[in-house]
């Protein structure tokens, strides 16, 4: 019997193979998920419809689910307040968030380290959020 609030089996699936270091993106709604992405990262659509389901959405079962290091989001070109990331910073408190400029952010979530992208159907602009998958504490 699971014990995370996550029970989406694609999901639960790739984050079993991934491990310590491997990244997760969680793309809003304007992300180029089937392109920018590495080509062999599984693509797990969450975006039923615009505004269904946020990042935030997505990202509260995930923590209930792998330890993360660390996290990059991408910045609009003025480095202008974003208000999702001050949502993600709130959600995992101690957990140091990067800001990227756009294509910087389009080459680390291409990289051989992303296991697993999830496409949202957040209708922010600059939601999206590339988290690094830490060292799961010894029990």
């Amino acid at each position: 019997m699971l014990t995370t609030e996550l029970i989406h089996p694609p999901i639960l699936a790739a984050l079993a193979a991934a491990g310590h270091g491997s990244r997760v993106l969680i793309a809003d709604g304007n992300y180029p998920a089937a392109t920018a992405r590495n080509p062999l990262a599984a693509l797990v659509h969450l975006n039923l419809r615009p505004g269904v389901l946020t990042v935030d959405e997505i990202l509260d079962p995930l923590l209930t689910a792998v330890v993360i290091e660390s996290a990059a989001v991408m910045s609009p070109p003025d480095r202008r307040p974003v208000a999702a990331h001050a949502g993600f910073q709130a959600a995992m408190p101690g957990v140091e968030i990067v800001q990227l400029d756009r294509e910087p952010f389009y080459a680390e979530s291409r990289g051989g380290d992303v296991a697993l992208v999830i496409a949202s159907g957040d209708r922010r602009a600059y939601a999206n959020l590339l988290l690094t998958i830490g060292v799961t504490p010894q029990l």
